[in-house]
């Protein structure tokens, strides 16, 4: 399992807090075959019993240190139908903004920061994986050039805001892409 190093979140009418659990060890991806369940993950749990409700996985098998615990936003918005949701949105450093139904998981959206972002190429909403663009890997026996985002992440462990009035979200971004060489050491 990833750790958790940030931030919590708290809805008292479901009483259940979110969190995001973080990226595999070691950054090597070729020594962790799998899914490498379950980092990169946003939980849900009951306060009381601690048993989780829900984990949805944003990058399995992380190979790029994205650390996934950036700050879970929860809002309450209408959806496409008019019905009001309780929703949890997370700008990840991967470069995708998650949306979440909060109750129960259910993924509503998964939409890049910008354009630029080039490891994945979508996140299949039916599937809720990501579809990686192979040229932007990491592995052993591969120059990554213009990985975007960098390590450093898209959104890094900044606070975001929401503001209900106007129905937007608030935050900072990292434009930071990069290089990646890898290297057997002896």
């Amino acid at each position: 399992c990833g750790t958790n190093w940030g931030w919590f979140a708290y809805d008292p009418g479901t009483n259940l807090v979110y969190y995001g659990s973080g990226n595999p060890a070691p950054w090597n991806e070729t020594m962790r075959p799998g899914d490498n369940k379950w980092t990169m993950t946003i939980w849900g749990r009951d306060l009381d019993t601690g048993q989780a409700k829900f984990g949805y996985q944003k990058t399995p098998h992380d190979e790029w240190d994205f650390a996934g615990i950036n700050f879970m936003m929860l809002s309450e918005q209408k959806d496409k139908d008019g019905k009001e949701r309780k929703l949890l949105t997370h700008p990840d450093r991967n470069g995708i903004v998650y949306t979440l139904d909060r109750t129960d998981g259910t993924l509503i959206s998964a939409d890049k920061i910008d354009d630029t972002v080039n490891v994945f190429k979508k996140v299949d909403i039916k599937t809720g994986l990501p579809v990686r663009d192979p040229e932007y890997g990491t592995r052993m026996d591969h120059l990554g050039k213009d990985i975007c985002p960098s390590a450093m992440g898209y959104h890094n462990q900044g606070l975001d805001s929401y503001d209900p009035t106007k129905e937007l979200f608030f935050l900072g971004v990292n434009h930071i892409c990069m290089d990646w060489e890898p290297f057997m050491l002896p």
